[in-house]
């Protein structure tokens, strides 16, 4: 009894909408929290949004707090597009397994490399931020509850993207070719 790619693709979709929805709330929660720290209720920062203890940041400086968030607002936004993106190719039946190299998966996979180059960017600056602070004697929240880890394998991937487009684009000239000998 074997998994058709169909059935793959579909488990893969499923999963693709929870990481998405999941990456909605997440940079919603941040940017909301953030925004009703500096509004409303600075005590708020002991226990902000997942819980990460802002507070000594907070009364720090106020515009080191807000770097900080829109940092992480970035890197989540950023992630939150790219599967955006990849439920998009899913919505609208894009992914074609008959003709696999068409330009419009090229571009696809093009834009997820550029992302992960800008996630792999914004995540490494965010982290070397967070230690520059600690070193003036800030106290930050623990580093695994940022979201700023793994900028080097952001990095990567957007190699091994660039690497699968490139591929394709070959792919789809080979295609031409073969239809124009036809």
């Amino acid at each position: 009894m074997g998994i058709s790619s169909r059935q793959v693709l579909k488990v893969l979709e499923v999963i693709s909408w929870i990481i998405f929805l999941g990456l909605c709330v997440d940079a919603g929660g941040t940017i909301f929290n953030a925004a009703y720290i500096h509004f409303l209720n600075p005590e708020a920062a002991k226990s902000s949004w997942q819980g990460v203890d802002f507070f000594d940041l907070y009364n720090f400086d106020k515009g080191q707090f807000m770097v900080v968030v829109l940092l992480m607002s970035i890197v989540l936004i950023l992630k939150t597009i790219m599967f955006y993106l990849i439920v998009r190719i899913f919505l609208n039946k894009t992914l074609n397994l008959t003709h696999p190299f068409n330009n419009e998966i090229r571009k696809f996979i093009s834009m997820l490399a550029y992302l992960a180059i800008a996630i792999g960017f914004f995540s490494n600056y965010g982290l070397d931020y967070s230690t520059w602070l600690e070193g003036k004697g800030i106290l930050m929240p623990d580093k695994t509850k940022l979201p700023f880890s793994g900028g080097d394998v952001w990095f990567f991937m957007s190699v091994i993207l660039f690497v699968i487009a490139h591929i394709f684009k070959r792919g789809i000239e080979l295609q031409e070719e073969s239809e124009l000998t036809i």
